[in-house]
């Protein structure tokens, strides 16, 4: 069985990372494992310069993995792909040691997602709105078909999360 995948989707500016900042600890607290799998639009580097591991990766290796006894991080160079796979990317996950992966970002993905939205932020709620949005999480008080939940109650977002992964295991 495949671990759920959850996306948290919004606007730039809505807050996605700092509600999962909230959210994943509460999870944690109520013994769910999360994973996490995150989209950036931006040039990124996990790689610091002038490490052993940088210098080899900038020499040419195509992948290049850094362990300790604390963690281990994979580094894949991917020039060659025009885009992001995500069912590639949670194949590289260890699912025995996870009850839920959260997904930031990936808007476009026809997976289970909760709409982050929020009144002055660029961008409109409706085009967020998809088959896959299971709530929207908003400071605005919104008439939808779907769940709408408080963007500044992680606790609830998280118990909600938490309801809803349940059913997945059950059903």
């Amino acid at each position: 069985m495949s671990v759920p995948l959850l996306a948290i989707v919004g606007w730039s500016g809505t807050g996605k990372t700092t509600l999962l900042q909230q959210v994943i600890p509460i999870l944690s607290s109520k013994r769910i494992r999360a994973g996490l799998i995150k989209h950036t639009h931006h040039q990124m580097d996990v790689d610091t310069p002038g490490k052993d591991s940088y210098l080899l990766r900038k020499a040419g290796a195509s992948q290049v993995m850094v362990a300790s006894s604390e963690r281990w991080a994979l580094m894949c160079e991917t020039p060659e792909k025009q885009s992001i796979d995500l069912s590639y990317l949670l194949s590289r996950m260890d699912h025995s040691t996870l009850e839920i992966v959260l997904v930031e970002g990936f808007k476009e993905e026809p997976i289970p997602k909760i709409v982050l939205w929020r009144a002055g932020i660029k961008g409109g709620i409706e085009e967020l709105l998809d088959e896959q949005v299971i709530a929207v999480a908003s400071d605005q008080k919104l008439a939808l078909n779907v769940p709408v939940l408080d963007i500044n109650r992680p606790d609830s977002i998280a118990d909600f999360i938490a309801d809803w992964l349940r059913k997945q295991q059950v059903g």
